[in-house]
């Protein structure tokens, strides 16, 4: 690309909240070279924790103000959110306001984060822009096939897509008998080193009466978390003492916070909430653990892993492409029986807790970043070059 002008990038996202996606496409802006890239990243809501994240230099646009900004006045803020959703609305129905009012220059390469994304960039006011998707989610386990189709359908009308796993292509393809030529397997990148730092900048004082299962993610009926309750209060009753702290908030708090109350595991059971650095919590936990009935390609893993921490893992999307069983975790299929055993045994035998621990010395290994910048390069240029073809 000597001697020729950056080429223009524009990512687009719904908002900054706590995220797996955000903090991916984040890691990607700061890290793809600026000497060949000028980076953009439109939100449609100027919204969540991550804003404190965004990397210098890149040009912040956005469609509307998230509720933060918003008055504390109850009506005033109704008033407000009625008007928000006018704008939006009006910014859906016509992406040329879009163009002219907000990105005011067309973009070389338009990207979809997600498939949150994907109408508000194939509708894109510059016909001509490469439009690449990236798809992070296992359609199998999505009861609603008519919006799983929807999705697959779609990803077809971009000029690229990047699937963050291998098994999540795979499905499509064996499922639906949709195969995609024009895509990438590009996994997400993992800074064991920043993580090591982030895990001791703060001092978390959880109390190491008995041993601590950490989890992260959102609080949401997929995630396992109601299962993994039951698992607890299973172990608790047969006199295996332990406790669970889970990192993260949504949809499912108040269900679990019931379920909590009613098995009198309130002193055993923590609903943490999120948290901007997890590491701290990770790395003084004595075991991770990820009870999910469906993932894609989830950052934890890896964060734990360069923790060193012992995983139990449900064996789901790409997290078999993560984890070596029984090296340096141990996956169990999404089932209250299997992963009791696992908990039971990471309880109980020390000696696998050990040999599990020294198999995460080499996480690190996994963990090469250069290579997926590359990658990401690669399929940018590679789009620029049919542009202007």
């Amino acid at each position: 690309m000597e001697n020729q002008k950056k080429i223009k990038v524009l990512f687009r996202l719904r908002s900054l909240e706590m995220g797996g996606v955000q903090k991916v496409m984040l890691d990607l802006m700061e890290n793809l070279p600026k000497d060949k890239f000028e980076i953009a990243l439109l939100l449609n809501l100027y919204q969540g924790e991550l804003k404190t994240e965004i990397p210098n230099g890149i040009k912040i646009i956005y469609l509307a103000k998230g509720k933060e900004f918003f008055s504390k006045n109850s009506i005033i803020q109704k008033i407000q959110l009625i008007l928000r959703r006018i704008k939006l609305f009006l910014f859906v129905q016509f992406p040329i306001l879009t163009f002219y009012l907000k990105l005011k220059k067309k973009y070389d390469i338009e990207i979809a984060s997600s498939y949150s994304e994907f109408d508000s960039v194939l509708n894109s006011f510059d016909k001509k822009s490469r439009k690449i998707a990236w798809f992070h989610t296992d359609v199998s386990y999505d009861k609603n096939k008519k919006r799983v189709m929807e999705r697959i359908y779609k990803m077809q009308k971009f000029n690229h897509v990047v699937f963050c796993a291998a098994h999540i292509r795979n499905v499509i393809t064996e499922n639906f008998g949709i195969s995609y030529p024009n895509s990438s397997v590009i996994y997400n990148a993992t800074h064991a080193e920043q993580i090591l730092k982030k895990s001791i900048q703060e001092n978390v004082n959880l109390e190491h009466k008995y041993p601590i299962f950490c989890s992260v993610g959102r609080l949401h009926s997929r995630k396992g978390y109601h299962l993994l309750l039951k698992v607890h209060k299973k172990l608790i009753d047969e006199g295996l003492k332990h406790s669970v702290i889970i990192l993260g908030d949504g949809e499912e708090r108040e269900n679990l916070k019931n379920q909590i109350s009613e098995e009198n595991l309130k002193e055993t059971f923590h609903l943490l909430g999120t948290k901007s650095n997890p590491y701290p919590y990770i790395k003084n936990s004595d075991f991770f653990i990820l009870p999910s009935q469906s993932e894609a390609y989830p950052l934890v893993i890896n964060e734990a892993l360069a923790l060193q921490k012992p995983i139990i893992s449900t064996n789901v999307g790409g997290i078999p492409e993560m984890i070596d069983d029984g090296k340096d975790g141990i996956l169990v299929n999404f089932d209250e029986n299997e992963i009791f055993e696992a908990m039971k045994r990471f309880l109980t035998e020390p000696e696998l807790v050990k040999k599990i621990t020294e198999g995460t010395l080499n996480a690190d290994e996994k963990f090469d970043e250069k290579k997926i910048y590359q990658q990401v390069t690669e399929v940018f240029e590679q789009q620029y070059k049919k542009l202007i073809k």
